[in-house]
């Protein structure tokens, strides 16, 4: 089974945009995400406008504010000092990767925690591993959702986590746990990765190296999520961390690349824009 993440985002989409259209009459408005873009790199463009684009369809207000990559850390710092005292904002997203002159550790912390619908602040990461409310990081999110939808068991599975990022690899782990999974989180450069991975029945892998993981790495049967989105170096076409046209006879559910992961961590990030408002307005 192919998972089609673009389907599934389509339908969860659907269902928040009836959702939204109560919200003027209940609170008098709908939510907003404020999403600020520096640069002009060509990917960053693209997943900025693919926000907007998902707004649009759920009936949230969106506005993207793009400022140069000259702009200094002050003046962003600034911007979302601004935007945290607007009450009329409820989520806060600065679309990575920034400007090396740019610490996003000091950026991400500077977002208000409540208005944080990326998860990526350190009260939101504390609070995941805490068992405590949180707006819980997309990607990993959308990750969970789809493994449910497409009936998949995790109790009790023995679970592989290919990369240790706090944006996808430690925090899909720690939902994984959550859902009583056994967790093994592993890297590139784990000795013997491929019998680690064999072992797997859920192998997640998120570490942005093209066609990394290799059918002699996969056992049969084993369901496959592919977080990677990188550029194939003999072809330049879109690709994902696992080599699809291998390990695709293999797997019994696997997510391709494009329309996996991607579509899903965006239609989360509508979701988490939705509870952050209404937290707000339900206080």
């Amino acid at each position: 089974m192919i998972i089609s993440g673009k389907e599934l985002a389509l339908k969860l989409k659907q269902e928040m945009a009836g959702e939204v259209k109560t919200f003027p009459a209940k609170y008098g408005r709908v939510p907003h995400l404020v999403v600020i873009l520096v640069g002009e790199d060509a990917g960053s463009i693209s997943y900025v406008k693919g926000k907007a684009k998902a707004s649009e369809e759920v009936g949230i207000k969106n506005t993207t504010i793009r400022k140069p990559e000259t702009i200094s850390e002050e003046e962003l710092l600034q911007i979302i000092a601004d935007l945290n005292a607007d009450d009329t904002v409820d989520g806060i997203l600065v679309q990575l990767p920034l400007p090396r002159h740019i610490n996003e550790d000091r950026v991400i912390e500077a977002i208000d925690k409540s208005k944080d619908v990326d998860g990526f602040h350190p009260g939101n990461v504390a609070a995941l591993w805490q068992k405590q409310p949180c707006v819980l990081p997309c990607t990993p999110k959308g990750i969970i959702k789809m493994l449910r939808t497409a009936g998949v068991e995790i109790e009790g599975k023995n679970a592989v986590v290919v990369g240790r990022s706090n944006i996808v690899g430690l925090p899909v782990a720690k939902l994984l746990l959550d859902a009583n999974a056994t967790v093994t989180i592993t890297h590139s450069r784990t000795k013997d990765l491929g019998e680690v991975t064999r072992r797997a029945e859920i192998l997640v892998v998120a570490i942005g190296r093209p066609k990394f993981v290799t059918p002699d790495m996969v056992s049969d049967g084993t369901v496959v999520i592919d977080v990677g989105v990188n550029r194939d170096p003999e072809t330049g076409k879109l690709c994902g961390d696992v080599d699809f046209a291998g390990i695709e006879p293999k797997a019994s559910i696997i997510t391709p690349v494009p329309g996996g992961v991607g579509p899903m961590t965006i239609c989360c990030l509508m979701e988490n824009t939705i509870e952050c408002f209404l937290r707000k307005m339900e206080k």
